[in-house]
């Protein structure tokens, strides 16, 4: 699929906006005809008639009326192209944003996450000039000029063939201009796309980079990245302003050719074809009609680049929506011969585990494990515990694992490494587990997991805010909380990535307490750690060798 045709899909959900704005805009260009013609005609009948102002009366109130009108119909056409510009935008991001969302970390391993929110925001708005102002106009374009055309030549047809002769340049040079300028705004959108992901990855490092001494070079790439896309932004502008001159020249020309041929046509300097017969109302009627000609071509030309904006950003947007995140066919997905489970048995056998881009990176030969158990994994670093993990909870794209979000009605208890904290108050972030809780179950899941022991040392205790990634907590009371998190969920199968790394003893105490108290109260709980005090809180232990999940005991 190219990019036109990206659009071309997105352009069929939004017919009906995009019909109303184009019926405005044409209604509007029908009453620029109706002024020009009242305009004069008041004109003809005061100067070569000597009309009297009471004669004039209904044609002025129908001039007022025109003019009046013409404001009105030109709001409804920007609304409508907007409702239109809206609908597509938020349908795209929605789209997308549910397609991130399930597939899961896993499934856009090569996308930085800074790349990824310039996509979902920055291009996605790109999109609205061509959906609100140019494909509206691409009607308008049309219909109105061949209707001041057809108006020019019922009172003179020599003005007429001026201006359609005139009017195939314009669209010539919107096209040699847009060539170049789609290219430019692709490149501009890599540009910003790179710089967003440069940036976010310096603020995440902030510390490492301070304690490294490299603050200054950090800054430099940054700097670097903004004079790139600075220079690709004054490229994007040199060819609009070029392309805007080159259209104003024709237009202002084939203009100041129908006002000579009118001028000297009622001058009688020119004999030929119909100038004899030009009066004041038919020549002032041409005079002004010229003008408004070719006021819709110089519309849709300034919007042509709002088109080659939307084809430099749809170009991005469609591999994130039909290629990149897709999820693989289901034959390629199906990497084991059999998955069973109940609603309190988890069974694998025969799972290769992918990873994108990475290819299998881990055999099980056979996993069993029932509601109640604790189910300890062990390996060194990129053995493959947290893509296994991954995979159980159905996050990886490549893999087939429809068995654990099917597991007692698919809730999941996530504990990851390293901990997430939404910029939010402790209670929040508690309640994320589950949203509807309520105080006293907060409250409760809080001291279970310990949280509820440096409150006191907060200033507004669970509504004390930790800020983006748990900035104003220790690592250890970061774990707390999302360990709270876990417990209110009350999922029936819970996983944990790490649960214990670098935890002071009070604070393991308290994670291998409430993992013994998740098992108690019925839940599966899988663990993957290096931590080999984790063993004698296990029923089962496995171990990864050389690519495979081996099981080492019982309890």
């Amino acid at each position: 699929m190219t990019a036109t045709q990206w659009l071309a899909r997105e352009r069929a959900a939004v017919a009906r906006p995009l019909r109303l704005a184009a019926l405005f805009g044409i209604i509007e260009g029908l009453l620029i005809i109706t002024q020009a013609g009242l305009i004069a005609w008041l004109v003809h009948q005061v100067v070569m008639q000597s009309a009297l102002l009471s004669d004039l009366l209904p044609a002025a109130i129908l001039l007022v009326a025109a003019v009046i009108a013409r404001p009105v119909f030109q709001w409804l056409k920007v609304r409508a192209g907007l409702t239109a510009s809206d609908q597509v935008r938020s349908g795209i991001r929605s789209r997308l944003l549910q397609r991130i969302e399930t597939l899961g970390p896993g499934g856009l391993p090569e996308k930085n996450r800074g790349e990824l929110a310039s996509q979902l925001t920055d291009q996605i708005d790109a999109l609205d000039g061509y959906f609100a102002r140019y494909l509206p106009q691409m009607v308008i374009a049309v219909a109105v000029p061949i209707a001041i055309a057809a108006a020019a030549f019922s009172q003179d047809w020599l003005a007429a063939i001026f201006l359609v002769l005139a009017a195939p340049l314009i669209p010539l040079f919107m096209a040699l201009v847009g060539m170049g300028a789609e290219r430019l705004n692709r490149d501009q959108f890599t540009a910003l796309a790179r710089l967003s992901g440069q940036f976010l990855d310096r603020v995440r490092g902030m510390t490492t980079l301070r304690l490294f001494g490299r603050l200054d070079d950090a800054a430099n790439g940054i700097i670097e990245g903004s004079d790139e896309y600075r220079t690709r932004s004054m490229r994007v502008l040199r060819v609009a302003f070029l392309s805007s001159a080159v259209l104003e020249f024709f237009a202002s020309v084939a203009i100041a050719v129908i006002a000579i041929y009118v001028g000297f046509g009622l001058l009688g300097y020119i004999d030929f074809g119909p100038a004899p017969a030009l009066t004041l109302f038919s020549g002032l009627f041409v005079l002004l009609l010229a003008p408004e000609f070719f006021q819709p071509l110089r519309t849709l030309a300034q919007h042509y680049h709002d088109r080659a904006t939307a084809l430099g950003a749809a170009e991005l947007l469609m591999t994130l929506d039909d290629g990149e995140i897709a999820p693989a066919p289901e034959p390629a997905r199906r990497q084991r011969e059999e998955a069973e489970r109940s609603a309190s048995t988890l069974s694998i056998k025969h799972l290769a585990v992918q990873r994108p881009g990475r290819g299998i990176v881990l055999q099980v030969p056979e996993l069993t494990a029932r509601a109640g158990e604790r189910v300890l994994i062990e390996g060194p670093s990129g053995s493959g515990k947290t893509s296994l993990l991954l995979a159980i909870a159905d996050l990886l794209p490549d893999t087939n694992n429809a068995m654990a979000n099917d597991f007692a009605g698919g809730r999941i208890g996530w504990l990851g490494s390293p901990t997430f904290l939404a910029n939010a108050s402790i209670r929040e972030n508690i309640r994320l587990g589950a949203p509807d809780a309520d105080d006293s179950e907060i409250t409760a899941a809080a001291q279970a997991a310990g949280v509820s022991e440096f409150l006191d040392r907060l200033p507004d205790g669970l509504d004390t805010r930790v800020g983006e990634r748990g900035l104003s907590l220790s690592g250890g009371q970061a774990q707390r909380v999302a360990l709270a998190r876990v417990l209110i969920a009350k999922a029936p199968l819970v996983i944990l990535d790490e649960p214990t790394t670098a935890l002071d003893a009070e604070t393991e105490a308290h994670v291998l307490s409430a993992i013994d108290a998740l098992a108690s109260a019925g839940a599966l709980v899988i663990i993957a750690s290096h931590d080999t005090v984790l063993r004698d809180h296990a029923d089962q232990v496995h171990v990864i060798r050389n690519g495979r999940l081996e099981r080492t005991r019982d309890a």
